[in-house]
């Protein structure tokens, strides 16, 4: 880089110049994930990592979305709206994010974790917050929906617009509930069909979902 040539050929000067310009380069790390974000310690990554790997534990799904060119105040009503569905909404670090995936024994979207990314932590009620994530990106037109984690699943835009439309958890566990009719050795596995029969009509209506975009 060219130094300005008006500095009075000052040595000190160009050398204070010089620092400034080291210090400014190396403010800005760019990660793998493509995000420009200021450095942090590796101190920092590690109380990161706890922070996801605590609220995974906590979630039955996490829904991925980009919010580049959404405003500040935009993100805090969005984070509001998804607690209201018993989530939580928090702007997340793309490698950091796919160590604590990893670690906790989910798949991990490597196509998902390009570029800025937010993520949707479902804790109670799935659906609800996949409804209020992608209501508020159509009403936004910046935000858009990456896709999502599943259990062992990487859903797609189609999948979590699928996963929207299910029914409200309270009226999930009420047809689960009134499906254990057996002893209390076979309620394991009326349960295991029950989660089976919702990840079919979810794959279902992804499904229908692709079918009609293809005919569109």
């Amino acid at each position: 880089m060219i130094l300005p040539a008006h500095t009075g050929g000052h040595p000190s000067l160009c050398l204070k110049l010089r620092q400034r310009l080291f210090l400014f380069a190396n403010l800005v790390n760019r990660t793998k994930g493509g995000e420009n974000q200021l450095a942090i310690t590796k101190q920092r990554k590690g109380e990161l990592v706890q922070e996801y790997e605590g609220w995974l534990k906590r979630s039955q799904a996490v829904i991925l979305v980009d919010y580049r060119g959404v405003r500040t105040k935009d993100v805090y009503r969005l984070r509001m709206k998804v607690r209201e569905a018993k989530g939580e909404f928090h702007v997340t670090k793309n490698t950091l994010i796919a160590r604590s995936l990893r670690e906790a024994g989910l798949p991990v979207p490597d196509k998902l974790l390009e570029g800025p990314t937010a993520m949707g932590f479902c804790f109670e009620n799935p659906p609800a917050v996949a409804k209020t994530m992608l209501d508020f990106a159509q009403d936004s037109k910046i935000m858009t929906v990456k896709g999502a984690v599943l259990g062992d699943r990487v859903l797609d835009p189609a999948g979590v617009k699928a996963l929207s439309e299910l029914p409200p958890r309270p009226v999930v566990m009420a047809q689960v509930l009134g499906t254990i009719q057996a002893p209390a050795g076979k309620v394991a596995g009326v349960l295991n069909s029950a989660v089976a029969h919702i990840v079919r009509v979810l794959q279902a209506r992804v499904d229908q979902l692709k079918a009609a975009e293809g005919a569109a």
